[in-house]
């Protein structure tokens, strides 16, 4: 008796929701849809002509759905409305964009007026849901509880106020995309773009998320926030041994280290000030001059057109290379090419 060859079941169609509430940025609602929905649309071209999966079929186009929990429209940051539709059934992947924050202060009453969305992250994330994030959507995560014991990342800029709040998270602040198990966070408002890509490449693969990228004109997916950090933006930190220490530091940059010095400086034995500076930051007095060091090597690089040899020279190292390999290990990039891409 012949026998039909057994078929392999269609892939189920990915249902994404995105959530829109009051003040949320429209380009993190919105910029992941337009990213799919092109690279869709590229995959099925790609496939008529080159083939993209080795002969397999492509997968069905994941069905986008905008939704807010409150009724009527929904006024986005900017004062920006959208009439978006009531969540139904379950959705593989939340999105959950990040908010505007006119004031840092204001944080902790925007996320109370939130309460109702954190409730639906929960229940989605209990249903099996992928939930992922952009730049201070991490907040509501957090807030949410899903973030605890879990590593997670948010916009460079607000990662203090995010330490601050939710010490139980493992912030990874320079990484510009995390994933978690079902939980995926990226860094401030452009890294949408990086999330689209890094989901395009499950749903298609490789060379499809990479035509997308060429055709749209953004990057291959970048690693690290580091490189745009600019800490003379961040908010002031608190007054604490280790910032005297650095500020002590900040004001000799181009100086030799001098263990016993600082020490002296600060009327305690160099045994004292290694430990009370690893209890407040975790890290190392050379530690806190090496990030000073590169953070005003930064500022020159961008402001000045100094040799890179000059600028080594003024944050008082003598050889380029050994400095070069420190920028490398904290900014993620080369000096020239941090240079070339910053101007």
């Amino acid at each position: 008796m012949a026998t039909t060859p057994s078929t392999a079941p269609a892939p189920e169609t990915l249902r994404i929701a995105l959530l829109a509430y009051p003040g949320c940025l429209g380009t993190e609602l919105l910029g992941l849809a337009d990213l799919l929905r092109l690279a869709g649309q590229l995959a099925q071209a790609m496939d008529q002509t080159t083939g993209t999966t080795a002969g397999q079929a492509l997968p069905p186009a994941p069905v986008l759905e905008l939704v807010a929990l409150r009724p009527g429209p929904v006024r986005l940051a900017g004062g920006f409305v959208l009439s978006p539709g009531r969540p139904r059934g379950r959705y593989g992947l939340l999105l959950v964009p990040g908010m505007e924050l006119g004031r840092p202060e204001a944080l902790a009453l925007q996320l109370q007026a939130l309460a109702e969305e954190q409730r639906f992250i929960r229940r989605c994330a209990a249903r099996g849901s992928v939930v992922a994030t952009v730049c201070l959507g991490s907040f509501l995560l957090a807030e949410a509880g899903l973030l605890d014991g879990r590593r997670a990342t948010t916009s460079w800029l607000f990662a203090p106020a995010f330490a601050a709040r939710y010490p139980q998270v493992q912030l990874q602040a320079q990484e510009l995309l995390v994933e978690d198990g079902a939980l995926l966070s990226s860094g401030a408002v452009s890294s949408v773009f990086d999330l689209a890509l890094h989901l395009i490449k499950r749903l298609y693969g490789a060379r499809v998320a990479s035509r997308t990228a060429r055709v749209t004109l953004l990057q291959p997916p970048r690693s690290s926030q580091a490189p745009y950090v600019d800490e003379r933006l961040l908010p002031p930190a608190p007054p604490s041994f280790a910032q005297a220490v650095r500020g002590w530091l900040e004001a000799r940059l181009a100086e030799p280290f001098d263990l016993a010095r600082l020490a002296a400086a600060f009327h305690i034995s160099s045994r004292t000030l290694l430990r009370r500076v690893r209890q407040e930051t975790g890290s190392t007095p050379l530690a806190l001059l090496q990030q000073a060091r590169v953070q005003k090597a930064k500022q020159l690089l961008l402001g000045t057109r100094q040799s890179t040899a000059q600028i080594v020279a003024a944050v008082g190292y003598q050889d380029v290379p050994t400095f070069a390999r420190l920028f490398r290990r904290l900014v993620g990039e080369s000096p020239a090419r941090f240079r070339q891409r910053g101007r």
